[in-house]
């Protein structure tokens, strides 16, 4: 569930020194104390938000004790914290019936979250080496031929299943949701209705010929980034545009204090970029290998995101600046475990990764492990590791001189 904004002081303290499991469900235990009522839709999206098991039609409606335990026990499940069940080996079971006949349903088993996704840098922006991803929530879904999906997915994605998912992924350690710039205003609702904290890098997807006053409007939104979207990237240089538009828009976002990047599909994009002698702060491009079987159609039908991901590697080999690797999973048809690795590999200094609620503690325990194994990696990091607890030590001490500033 998502805390209350209005804890504070030992026991916030305490609350951010619990394991990344204990975090995610201290508060969803502690409510098990009291016999609370659901006034308003904050209080309701606090208590719903790390419970993906339940449909959020029939989850508005907890708001008696019984109910509320039957959830939080649910919730310590979902994470591996109810000792008593999951560590004695137990299993949890529905048991249902069916006219005289009574069937037992055991659900699978959900993973733990074992650690919290790496730190590091863009400039003076701290970013997690993992980015949530936008573009199943805003419901692009690069499902080849299947043509509901996108339909599927924005159903799926509700304005609470989306502030769901975004305090789960912070919970987890990621602190950057990257998408449209359309999408802020679901950013924007929260950090309204929540406390969370989550940071918004605005891609930049336009024409080509309004960029520069697009950058404007969602430089009026705050972002703590923004990037020109690789469609948009690779458009200017298709379309022969006025290639200074890279320049342009790299100050332009720059002005606002903010890092500023270019994407792109195409390595040809970035080498017409680079001999225009623009550097941005930071890289997103798309790196995949294509050994998936509609990897091979013989025309390209939402299929394929990376036409070249030798080349790219080796042209990221001569830059310096970070890089954010992209549709690392070909839209769903990799294994994480597989592409992760690949992308690390090749160079990425962090993955931006769209992924569902009921994904990402699963997606964040295999970067964790592949982050701590040995990787084969020529390509410096082009970006420090930064320590968690020490980020913590300077967040609280901004916090306290703020509330001192304002006192």
């Amino acid at each position: 569930m998502i805390p209350n904004e209005k804890c504070t002081g030992t026991g916030a303290s305490r609350a951010a020194e619990q394991s990344p499991s204990e975090a995610v469900h201290a508060e969803t235990v502690n409510s098990t104390k009291t016999d609370p009522v659901v006034s308003s839709r904050r209080d309701a999206l606090r208590k719903l938000a790390v419970i993906p098991v339940l449909g959020s039609a029939a989850a508005v409606n907890v708001l008696h004790s019984y109910e509320e335990k039957c959830l939080a026990e649910e919730s310590r499940k979902m994470s591996g914290e109810d000792a008593e069940t999951v560590n004695s080996g137990k299993k949890d079971s529905i048991q249902g019936e069916s006219g005289a006949t009574r069937t037992t349903f055991t659900p699978p088993k959900r993973p733990r979250l074992k650690e919290k996704i790496p730190m590091s840098k863009i400039g003076d922006l701290n970013v997690s080496r993992m980015i949530l991803g936008g573009n199943l929530i805003g419901g692009w879904a690069h499902a080849r031929d299947l043509i509901y999906v996108s339909d599927l997915v924005k159903a799926y994605h509700t304005e609470q299943k989306v502030y769901e998912t975004f305090y789960l992924a912070e919970q987890c350690g990621i602190n950057a949701f990257l998408g449209h710039w359309s999408l802020g205003k679901l950013v924007e609702g929260y950090w309204k209705w929540t406390s969370g904290k989550i940071k918004f890098i605005a891609d930049l997807g336009c024409q080509p010929d309004q960029l520069l006053d697009t950058i404007k409007r969602v430089l009026e939104t705050e972002p703590a980034a923004c990037y020109i979207q690789g469609e948009t990237s690779d458009r200017i240089v298709r379309e022969n545009a006025d290639l200074d538009l890279f320049a342009k828009a790299m100050e332009l976002i720059r002005s606002a204090g903010i890092p500023a990047g270019i994407g792109a599909h195409r390595i040809e994009t970035l080498r017409a970029v680079e001999t225009t002698g623009t550097a941005p702060d930071f890289w997103m491009k798309t790196f995949h290998t294509h050994d998936y079987w509609s990897a091979k159609a013989e025309t390209e039908h939402d299929n394929i995101f990376c036409r070249k991901p030798e080349e790219t590697k080796a042209w990221m080999e001569t830059r310096k600046e970070p890089w954010i690797a992209f549709k690392v999973l070909a839209a769903g048809a990799l294994r994480p475990e597989q592409a992760f690795r690949t992308a690390l590999e090749a160079g990425a200094d962090f993955l931006c990764v769209g992924m569902y609620d009921f994904q990402t503690v699963q997606n964040v325990n295999t970067f964790c492990q592949i982050w701590n194994s040995e990787l084969n990696r020529s390509r410096p990091w082009m970006t420090p590791n930064v320590d968690r607890k020490e980020l913590l030590r300077q967040e609280r001490e901004a916090s306290r001189a703020a509330a001192e500033s304002d006192g």
